[in-house]
């Protein structure tokens, strides 16, 4: 391998193949590092479903309020619980129905019916609150706002 001086000499560098035994062993401690601190994450999923649940639902009560705004009328959305979720953004006789898996903790029991008026307003005007595992859902009262902290 040849390179240039400064006096535009052409100069012959020394050639390096490999990596020295150092960087080996730095690598394999980092690498030791990350499998011990993230491979136990990806071995329990209840975190990971808990979640999605909560997602789930909180995009089916979404759904159920901008239904119910845009056709000017009553909704209804039913959260249930079954062996398989499905949380599909069918509307069937007013209803939207969304069910997720039995694994997930959710307060207060399942199943579980939040209605909303043709205003978007859950009924009875009242603020309502769904706990999907450890996420908090809550309904506003007068405008029917669904969010998550």
């Amino acid at each position: 391998m040849n390179s240039w001086n400064g006096n535009g000499l052409n100069v012959a560098l020394p050639y390096q193949r490999g990596f020295t035994l150092v960087e080996l062993v730095m690598t394999m401690i980092i690498v030791g590092i990350l499998a011990v601190a993230v491979v136990p994450r990806f071995i329990d999923t209840n975190a990971f479903q808990s979640r999605g649940a909560a997602d789930q639902v909180k995009a089916a009560l979404r759904y159920g309020q901008k239904v119910a705004i845009a056709q000017h009328r009553n909704v209804s959305v039913t959260i249930s619980a079954a062996a398989s979720s499905d949380c599909g953004a069918a509307l069937a006789a007013g209803n939207v129905s969304c069910v997720i898996s039995n694994s997930v903790t959710v307060t207060p029991a399942l199943p579980r019916t939040v209605t909303f008026d043709a205003l978007g307003r859950p009924v009875p005007n009242a603020a309502d609150l769904v706990t999907v595992g450890a996420t908090a859902i809550t309904v506003e009262a007068e405008t029917g706002y669904v969010h998550s902290p």
